[in-house]
């Protein structure tokens, strides 16, 4: 593999990793803006841009976007996260200029027709509505927003009700206006590409955009707090979580060392444990997220409304039971995971295009695999089990819960109780 990286003159960056023996191409563009670039009156517009950008432009209408890729049996789709929003495509190698040629249309020449606008504000609304109606996806928000309060970050991706209803032509427009600028955005190829082919096609279609610079996000400020949402479910669905690292933090791979040491698959402490000693949830994870300036480590279970009680005391205990035994055993299943995830990764042309756009977008660079692995390879127990105590000793902890919290033996104890258990 041969990762090449171009930046054009408007400051747009082309970025490629050729994968000669594939007969397919991945190509999309990341561009650097969220739904924590939001302010509040703008929160959801980047989810709702990014459905809208597959309704129309001054070219094509709905109909002849899906028409025209699906004709080469191409694939085209995108996605919003907090820091970045994607749209990407996949195809035969030879349609690479067909797939750059829609995906530029669509970044820059989109109409935003005012039926299609009210049309897809229908589709997002129901999509908020459906959300609400999966409290182990809701579980996630509501930990965001205890943790980022009155905060971007801490608001979620798809929006409300209420913004949503009052984005119309001029809103979409303007933001797609000021946050679209090329030195904001990647565009980023894997599989069977030519590198010079791409760099040609960007400045045929991209070297109109704008080369001004946008603003950032506001700094995130984690902070301790709960969110509860009594509701007649099945289930209670819980997510505790400490500050975590950034991408840059020298100790990024080490968090998602421990958690899958904590809680990354069958042979975890908290599957072993919660699960399958004591039969307290079907589902247990750990999880470590990193954004540009913070970051999030967290642990999440779902449970029967009788056994809330007793599921804190077992999480805690097994959180802070890593500062201390963390061992090289499992401290080495966690890094093989992660490695074979790396090295999977690089097998799929969809995969390796984000990984390099998002690596270059946080980074500056496309990070080599075999620097990945070693940084992998460096977390020991040692490293494990001094994190674990760097967690627990920042003191502040987020917690949500969703669902029938008053059962048996008391149901889910007060913050300030289960606080107290991260207190030492």
């Amino acid at each position: 593999m041969s990762v090449e990286v171009t930046k054009l003159e408007n400051g747009l960056t082309v970025v490629t990793d050729s994968m000669p023996h594939l007969e397919t191409t991945s190509v999309g563009v990341w561009v650097n803006t969220g739904a924590r670039h939001e302010d509040l009156r703008q929160h959801g517009v980047s989810h709702m841009l990014e459905h809208m950008a597959f309704k129309g432009t001054e070219r094509r209408s709905a109909l002849a976007i899906a028409e025209e890729i699906e004709t080469v049996g191409g694939y085209l789709n995108a996605h919003t996260t907090h820091e970045a929003t994607a749209y990407y495509a996949r195809v035969l190698k030879q349609d690479l200029p067909l797939a750059v040629d829609i995906l530029a249309d669509i970044l820059q020449h989109s109409v935003f027709d005012p039926q299609e606008v009210e049309r897809e504000r229908g589709v997002i609304i129901s999509e908020i509505g459906q959300a609400h109606d999966t409290p182990d996806d809701m579980v996630f928000d509501y930990l965001l927003e205890a943790a980022y309060p009155d905060q971007a970050l801490g608001r979620s991706i798809l929006g409300t009700v209420d913004t949503v209803s009052g984005f119309g032509r001029d809103a979409l427009q303007g933001y797609m206006s000021e946050r679209y600028l090329a030195p904001g955005m990647v565009l980023a190829g894997a599989g069977g590409i030519d590198h010079d082919a791409l760099v040609a096609l960007a400045r045929d279609r991209f070297g109109a955009l704008p080369s001004r610079v946008t603003n950032g996000a506001e700094t995130a400020r984690f902070s301790s707090g709960e969110r509860r949402i009594e509701r007649d479910l099945e289930q209670a669905h819980l997510a505790l979580a400490f500050e975590g690292p950034t991408y840059s933090d020298p100790d990024y791979y080490t968090a998602q060392v421990l958690a899958g040491v904590l809680g990354g698959g069958m042979s975890s402490r908290l599957f072993q444990e919660v699960r399958e000693k004591r039969g307290l949830c079907y589902s247990t994870f750990a999880f470590s997220w990193s954004f540009a300036d913070t970051g999030v480590f967290g642990v999440y279970a779902g449970t029967s409304p009788d056994d809330v009680a007793e599921l804190l005391p077992v999480l805690s205990g097994e959180i802070g039971r890593l500062g201390e035994d963390a061992a090289e055993d499992e401290v080495a299943r966690a890094r093989a995971q992660i490695k074979a995830g790396l090295m999977m990764g690089l097998e799929s042309s969809s995969s390796r295009a984000e990984q390099i756009a998002r690596q270059f977008t946080v980074h500056g660079r496309v990070l080599p695999i075999d620097e990945l692995i070693e940084r992998v390879e460096a977390v020991d127990a040692a490293a494990v089990r001094r994190y674990a105590g760097r967690l627990l000793g920042g003191r502040q902890m987020a917690l949500s819960a969703i669902g029938p919290l008053d059962g048996k033996d008391g149901g889910l104890e007060s913050y300030d109780r289960i606080a107290a258990r991260f207190a030492g």
